[in-house]
């Protein structure tokens, strides 16, 4: 996969992408990742990509001038129009599990990170495939989320992680939270890992962590629930003993 970032700012991505699963992608060839500064195509000598916002009002509004530009020149670099365009902003759907599994399997992603007050609408009339947020909250700029877009979509690109099922029992991979996990030591401080888990019974401790990852939904996010239809066995595991 080919992931190219627009943005002011990026040495923001230097620290996250250089460390971590991110980072053994790159070098495996699994993700290349580019990153190009808007900046660069301003065409004023003190490389202005902001202006006041027609109408009146506060802040200033990203210009679609070097945004298109840049857009333009990331698709040629990469030798083909057809890339994927994310922009990163308060406005866009919310991030979830679904949307990453959707965005993993794109040969080709642009993301852009916005800044100010906002940007021009021409922007996400003509060149953005789709709006992201991270959340109900404002952020300074579009670099943090397209951070956690980008971590949480890599993981799911075959060979990235170092077991290829790690990814299965994630939360939300399912619609479910994950279930409780243990590692040695077998008691620390007078706690105990559950027997089940000690069995060497693979089926049993499979209906154990079901149940698990169901009871946590439940108490937790029980609005998960509405869009998981209950199996026939998940409503008999809500009532089995272990």
């Amino acid at each position: 996969m080919r992931i190219d970032i627009l943005t002011l700012f990026p040495e923001m991505f230097a620290g996250p992408f250089g460390a971590s699963i991110v980072k053994r992608a790159w070098e495996k060839g699994l993700l290349d990742i580019n990153m190009t500064n808007i900046r660069d195509f301003a065409h004023d000598k003190h490389r202005i990509v902001d202006d006041y916002p027609f109408g009146g009002g506060a802040g200033m509004v990203m210009k679609p001038e070097p945004i298109f530009e840049a857009v333009q020149h990331v698709k040629q670099s990469a030798g083909s129009e057809r890339a994927r365009v994310v922009l990163m902003c308060p406005k866009g759907r919310v991030f979830n599990q679904e949307m990453a599994k959707d965005l993993a399997k794109e040969e080709h992603l642009i993301f852009i990170c916005g800044h100010y007050e906002g940007i021009d609408e021409r922007v996400r009339e003509k060149l953005v495939d789709e709006e992201i947020s991270i959340g109900d909250y404002v952020l300074t700029g579009g670099e943090l989320p397209a951070m956690v877009v980008i971590d949480a979509l890599a993981r799911l690109i075959p060979g990235v992680l170092g077991e290829e099922e790690s990814f299965l029992t994630d939360s939300f991979y399912d619609g479910l939270l994950e279930y409780p996990q243990y590692t040695r030591p077998r008691e620390y401080g007078g706690m105990k890992v559950p027997d089940i888990l000690l069995s060497g019974n693979h089926e049993q401790i499979r209906m154990w962590r079901r149940k698990m990852s169901l009871l946590k939904t439940l108490e937790r996010r029980p609005d998960l629930l509405k869009e998981e239809a209950l199996q026939d066995e998940d409503r008999k595991l809500l009532k089995k003993e272990f």
